[in-house]
């Protein structure tokens, strides 16, 4: 007992004297993410359709007070299939995480056994035939492996890290599954929108060819009037079907992104004529907070810290594996087998060890590599998430200055068509005459139209770019 008793203290004290090889994360210095030019202020946050003050809210399509679209993200949210398919894939992740922490420690094996069996006499040099037995072996057997180097801590925190890294590509499906069901619904109202301005065209068109064929008729116009004229609604017909396409593609991705078949969506997702907008500035923040809410940035900089794990798991293989065993059972003829001499038992340490090769100093080269490039993939990360930031911040304020002219535009060209009608009713003008400033304010109100349709999209894909809506 005094032997074992110093047996067990001795492994416990080497246990306590160890620490973990391999080198233990910390965020290098030199990331792009540390960099204080990332983390400031966006460019050209001063216009007024953005605030850089306040950071992005994670609910941002509540900015946009539709219930309709309130309830659809919800919708999306709780029964999108690929958000279903990322929380299984993260339930993996935490059950492989459990494993990595379960690895090492205690581990027993209860194994038994009946046979009858004659041993081959020439094995043990006789010359006689050896009389058939009864055999039982039985046993348990357990052992305890010590984590002396820290190879197992090491493969433990690689795999949390991995958890947390395919948590936060989960977090990125959350954010896209609301954007593009934002998307997809104000998709869908921008070409009602449209369609209805399209069919109004296609009504002025065709009362200017049937004035063209009466005055024709009454012999006061000409064939190429006419020719025009029918021109003129053909094409303007024609604008229609990729605009019924486009409704129709937002209306079936909305589907899908509620987890239903096509065409399967709320009536008041369909009856939406006009897509809501926000009146007041964005709040976008700024690169820090940027760099803190984006879920891709985090899940790199998780993968860093798995890659940096691995180095210190590729170190450990290096060490000798250490484990403390026990066992006890019978081992004998049937009929003796609760017998004291059929019994056994054992109690010791087991100290296995690959002993270190070129191929093992590889493997550890590799490891280093390996998160080299976890560092780099992360800055790369970081420059991205930048760039998609400030072009989506770029492009929507330029989309809101086209609009700004667009309308202006519109409201001079619905001015004109008013003052053309009142000559017209006054007998000063040529009903031709007000027939074209009318067709100038409808191809006025296409034009704004587009340009709103272009803001809508352009709003979406800022809030998307800036990360929010996973919390």
């Amino acid at each position: 007992m005094n032997r074992l008793a110093c047996l067990v203290g001795a492994m416990t004290a080497m246990l306590a004297g160890c620490a973990s090889v391999g080198p233990d994360y910390k965020l290098p210095d030199e990331a792009m993410v540390n960099d204080s030019r990332a983390n400031g202020a966006f460019v050209d946050t001063d216009a007024s359709a953005v605030d850089g003050s306040h950071t992005a809210r994670d609910d941002w399509w509540k900015l946009y007070d539709d219930p309709v679209l309130d309830g659809l993200v919800s919708q999306a949210l709780s029964a999108n299939i690929a958000l279903r398919a990322a929380d299984a894939n993260l339930r993996r992740a935490y059950t492989a995480l459990d494993i990595a922490d379960d690895e090492g420690g205690f581990s027993s094996e209860a194994s038994a056994s009946v046979s009858r069996a004659q041993i081959s006499a020439e094995s043990l040099l006789h010359t006689e035939k050896l009389p058939v037995y009864n055999l039982a072996v039985g046993g348990v057997q357990a052992s305890y492996e010590f984590d002396l180097f820290g190879k197992l801590r090491r493969g433990a925190e690689a795999a949390s890290a991995d958890a947390e890294a395919v948590k936060a590509a989960r977090d990125l499906v959350r954010i896209t599954v609301a954007a593009r069901t934002a998307e997809s619904y104000i998709g869908m109202c921008d070409a009602s929108h449209d369609i209805d301005v399209a069919e109004r065209t296609v009504g002025i068109q065709e009362g200017a060819a049937n004035v063209a064929q009466r005055m024709f008729a009454a012999g006061l116009g000409n064939k190429l009037d006419v020719t025009r004229a029918a021109t003129q609604v053909d094409l303007a017909r024609a604008a229609l079907p990729p605009l019924r396409k486009r409704r129709d593609s937002a209306e079936y991705a909305l589907a899908a992104l509620l987890g239903h078949t096509p065409g399967d969506i709320p009536d008041a997702a369909k009856s939406c004529h006009r897509a809501p907008t926000i009146d007041k500035p964005i709040p976008v923040g700024d690169g820090m907070a940027l760099l803190r809410r984006r879920p891709d940035i985090r899940a790199a900089e998780r993968r860093l810290a798995a890659a940096t794990a691995r180095i210190g798991v590729a170190i450990g293989d290096m060490y000798p594996t250490v484990s403390l065993g026990a066992g006890l059972g019978t081992n004998g003829l049937m009929d003796d087998y609760a017998k004291a001499p059929a019994h056994y038992w054992s109690l010791g340490p087991l100290i296995s060890w690959s002993i270190p090769d070129h191929s093992s100093k590889l493997r550890v080269q590799l490891a280093r590599d390996g998160a080299d490039v976890a560092l780099a993939n992360l800055d790369e990360t970081v420059l991205q998430a930048l760039k998609e930031t400030q072009t989506a911040l770029s492009t929507y304020t330029h989309a809101l200055d086209r609009e700004d002219t667009l309308r202006q535009a519109f409201d001079e060209a619905t001015t004109a068509s008013a003052q053309a009608r009142e000559l017209y009713r006054n007998g000063r003008t040529p009903y031709l005459s007000a027939l074209d400033a009318e067709r100038s304010r409808v191809a006025a109100e296409a034009a704004l139209t587009d340009a709103e349709s272009s803001v809508s999209e352009s709003r979406v894909r800022l809030f998307l770019a800036l990360g929010g809506g996973w919390q």
